[in-house]
């Protein structure tokens, strides 16, 4: 744990290099999100992974919840850990969040690294992230989907997120006995539901289903720095079609695509994915 001002904040560190930033996505946390890459990544580089507030172990304030406010988190965090500038890696709302970085505040971000980022794109946003904008309604699916990740089966629970997620391949060793004890624990910490009921609130509204929040194709342009992309072909919410167009609107863009996977490449293609980011911290 670090103290932040005001805020108890819990981050994964260690390694020693050049320092490499990780940045959850929406309802996860440093320590879950990149559960099979920080270990790989400390061998080379000194890797950092803050739980953004309102997740995993960090204080659940009340506060705007939005990617403006996770933004400034970030930097703030960099500032406390006395880094200049960072390799920034983003996943899902993370990539958002490291996108907002890198446009508004260039100098922190040396090199970027994008997976399946919200962003580049109108996402395919299921029923259920409309269901949780509406007052009550929202409240009582975060209640249904903590008890069923308490005393729901294993079995179910993986089949319903591969069937969100598009994941595949061994489900079993991606979200494993430590993976659904660390889920139990974040549904379970106070303060958890409101966080994650005023993120989503803030990203599935009138303006940002036009994709004017979603959408940050018009800026592409002004990212100078090498980026990486790395994208689960199967994603259901953030098609890959999004990842070869910001692809072709970087000018110093890599793209590599990981077939069999959905949402999360990071932790179903985890091999693939730790020596694809290899590749790109090493050049």
């Amino acid at each position: 744990m670090v103290q932040m001002g005001s805020l108890r904040v819990h981050h994964m560190h260690g390694g020693r290099g050049t320092p490499v930033v990780f940045i959850h996505g929406l309802g996860s946390s440093g320590y879950m999100e990149w559960r099979f890459n920080l270990e790989h990544a400390a061998a080379r580089h000194r890797v950092y992974a803050p739980d953004l507030p309102g997740f995993g172990r960090t204080e659940k304030p009340r506060a705007r919840y939005g990617v403006p406010f996770f933004t400034r988190f970030i930097e703030r965090y960099m500032e406390d850990r006395g880094l200049r500038s960072a390799t920034v890696v983003g996943a899902s709302l993370g990539g958002r969040i490291a996108l907002e970085l890198a446009l508004e505040h260039p100098k922190r971000v040396r090199n970027l690294v994008l997976v399946n980022a919200l962003g580049l794109g109108r996402p395919n946003l299921q029923l259920s992230y409309g269901l949780v904008t509406l007052p009550r309604i929202g409240e009582a699916v975060m209640k249904f989907a903590g008890d069923a990740v308490r005393w729901a089966p294993q079995a179910m629970i993986r089949r319903v997120a591969a069937r969100y997620a598009g994941a595949s391949g061994n489900l079993r060793r991606t979200m494993d006995d430590e993976y659904f004890a660390n889920l139990r624990e974040v549904y379970s910490a106070a303060g958890y539901s409101d966080a994650y009921l005023a993120t989503v609130r803030s990203l599935v509204t009138f303006k940002a289903l036009m994709a004017a929040d979603h959408d940050l194709s018009s800026r592409l342009g002004e990212i100078k720095v090498p980026v990486q992309l790395i994208w689960g072909a199967d994603d259901p919410l953030f098609p890959v079609a999004h990842a070869t167009r910001a692809h072709a609107l970087i000018v110093r863009s890599r793209l590599a695509v990981m077939e069999g996977a959905g949402h999360t490449p990071q932790a179903e293609r985890p091999e693939e994915f730790n020596r694809v980011l290899d590749n790109f911290l090493s050049t």
